[in-house]
């Protein structure tokens, strides 16, 4: 039983589930990156481009041969590479945008905190006896 235990105060600990929530954000926030991507930027720039669609951008190494069933196209899909670059470059920046607000948020803190409290007067009247007290000469 003590592989359980160990388990459940592994699981328990704010970090792992910081972890768990941080991941399963991240995959919806995928999805919905690559379907900006694929569905609201990449359709303007293809039809700026030319009426371009980037997902069906290819270099057939090898066509599809009709005859037979057994052979496919080769074919080096290099639009799906371009929307994947794109979607990669959203998600750095919305990151990047996000660790920005996150440091702009500890500066803050930082300077917020206050600095050392001031002396109370008992503080300060014991201060002054014990500097006297050391500068009397000795007897």
């Amino acid at each position: 039983m003590s592989l359980l235990t160990e388990f459940k105060e592994f699981a328990a600990r704010g970090n792992v589930v910081d972890l768990a929530v941080g991941v399963i954000i991240g995959a919806a926030f995928g999805k919905i990156v690559t379907s900006l991507v694929e569905q609201v930027v990449m359709p303007p720039i293809g039809l700026i481009l030319g009426r371009v669609d980037f997902s069906e951008l290819k270099w057939v190494l090898a066509p599809e041969n009709p005859a037979t069933e057994a052979i496919e196209e080769v074919a080096i899909q290099y639009g799906a590479f371009i929307n994947t670059v794109i979607q990669f470059l959203i998600v750095a920046f919305v990151v990047f945008l996000m660790v920005k607000a996150i440091n702009r948020l500890r500066r803050a803190e930082a300077a917020a905190e206050p600095g050392p409290a001031a002396p109370t007067p008992t503080e300060t009247l014991l201060t002054e006896i014990r500097d006297t007290l050391r500068d009397r000469p000795s007897v």
